[in-house]
């Protein structure tokens, strides 16, 4: 009897310390969130704008943000726009800061797409910050900057 309380209770001690660590992990990761782009991504978002300003807003990156497999890790890319003759987004790309390769993906997208809504799975190849950048028809891009935290890295080969 002694030793079934002793497991017992050594298992609660378990649940309790993943419990305040997932927590710690939920609270401290809004602190996160605003962390400013890397270099190298602040470099690509420029290459990609090609000379124009880009701004945060209208564009949702969404991904977990912790993924325990690299190989295939969903996201939705979304970007607020009509999607109209007069008003619609022309390219949708994803760059990443630490794989083999950047530009972890490109869209184009016309009028017809009715709405700019992306939805693919990617690969990670550790923990890093990932940047969506939408281009509109007048020129303009927008971009979303997100952190993610890999467990099990992917695509490592150089």
């Amino acid at each position: 009897m002694a030793r079934e309380l002793e497991v017992v209770s050594a298992q609660r001690r378990r649940l309790l310390r993943m419990s305040a660590a997932g927590t710690l992990a939920i609270v401290l990761r809004p602190l996160h969130a605003n962390e400013p782009p890397t270099p190298l991504l602040a470099d690509l978002v420029k290459g990609f704008a090609a000379g124009a300003v880009t701004r945060e807003g209208r564009v949702k990156l969404d991904i977990a943000p912790l993924v325990e497999n690299g190989n295939s890790v969903p996201i939705v890319i979304s970007v607020d726009s009509p999607q109209t003759d007069a008003s619609h987004v022309t390219a949708i790309t994803v760059f990443n800061e630490k794989n083999p390769q950047h530009d972890v993906a490109q869209f184009t997208l016309t009028p017809l797409a009715g709405r700019a809504r992306i939805a693919t799975r990617i690969r990670l190849a550790t923990s890093q910050q990932l940047v969506a950048v939408a281009r509109l028809n007048d020129g303009s891009c927008w971009t979303h900057y997100v952190n993610v935290v890999v467990t099990v890295a992917s695509c490592t080969e150089e």
